[in-house]
């Protein structure tokens, strides 16, 4: 074979190296970080992400639950994680709220981005099915006579925000709140008669409502929802009307790059755009939210703003 002229050799060695092709993303398993106990809001939508993601993606969804101080011990997790967007944080409106009623919640909102909102769901007022109270005008009563006390998901979770706000400033009695974990301790507290009332949102309850082991005394909805036809509003049970929303969102880390924060959107999406998904959240009570990753940047600052505003009118605050 005849020497390549000078000219060709030079082009050759000239010209740059081909790039090696990038793995495709993730290329090893994602953790989602709930910051929540099992059987609470956050845990229920992220079982239901991480079965559908994983058949999506090339690597499956590993669920973690980091329970603790009304979810700023996974906040704080994943705020120091890498930013490869193989850590997310799963968590509820709790997120928006304790920026303002904890003087050191351990994060600050910038260390994180906002892939998605995925869905949301009013709380729940609920009691012992066997207990004598029967009604929320039943437990405003007997507020006047004693102190009561109610759990909830946390200090800062929109149930807890939602009973202060209707015990302490609509019906002016005076209530203890007892926070738990996660939803389901605070039911299995209540049926327990450990405590007078749980405030939850209402997936995690669903289930005892059906099987009659709690009774449900008002949704902080405007209408009444499909999960729960027999329990009123707070304004059809005879107050001023109470429309708060616990939402779930996932968040990773700044400094992730934009196209894997696009991709966990759009695959979201995907899943919310499947009717045996939406099925399956409606069962529980949920509503999907979902669009677009700006969308949700922007949904995630009214809610802070909105849930400070909340916070600093019911004067409360945290060490």
């Amino acid at each position: 074979m005849p020497p390549l002229p000078r000219r060709v050799l030079a082009a050759l060695l000239a010209a740059p190296a081909a790039a090696p092709a990038q793995p495709a993303w993730p290329d090893r398993p994602v953790r989602f970080v709930v910051a929540f106990a099992p059987g609470g809001p956050a845990d229920i939508i992220a079982r239901l992400l991480a079965q559908g993601l994983s058949e999506i993606w090339p690597q499956p969804v590993v669920v973690e639950n980091r329970a603790g101080a009304g979810g700023n011990v996974a906040a704080q997790l994943v705020a120091r994680a890498a930013p490869d967007g193989l850590t997310a944080l799963v968590t509820t409106s709790a997120f928006a709220v304790n920026v303002t009623l904890s003087r050191q919640p351990g994060y600050r909102p910038e260390q994180f981005r906002t892939a998605a909102i995925v869905a949301g769901t009013p709380n729940l007022f609920a009691v012992r099915a066997e207990g004598e109270l029967r009604s929320l005008a039943d437990l405003v009563a007997l507020g006047r006579r004693r102190p009561l006390n109610f759990g909830s998901a946390g200090v800062g979770s929109t149930p807890h925000l939602s009973a202060e706000n209707l015990l302490r400033r609509i019906a002016r009695v005076e209530a203890q709140h007892i926070p738990y974990p996660g939803a389901a301790p605070a039911l299995t507290a209540v049926i327990a008669g450990q405590i007078d009332m749980a405030s939850v949102a209402l997936p995690a309850a669903v289930p005892l409502l059906q099987a009659g082991r709690i009774r449900g005394l008002a949704v902080t909805a405007a209408a009444r929802v499909a999960a729960a036809p027999d329990v009123p509003t707070v304004a059809e049970a005879g107050f001023e009307p109470v429309v708060d929303l616990t939402w779930v969102a996932v968040l990773l880390p700044a400094g992730v790059p934009e196209a894997i924060l696009e991709q966990v959107n759009r695959d979201i999406a995907r899943l919310l755009a499947s009717p045996a998904f939406a099925a399956r959240l409606a069962a529980t009570g949920f509503d999907p939210i979902g669009g677009t990753r700006a969308a949700a940047e922007e949904f995630m600052a009214r809610e802070i703003d909105r849930w400070g505003s909340i916070v600093r009118a019911l004067d409360l605050a945290l060490d």
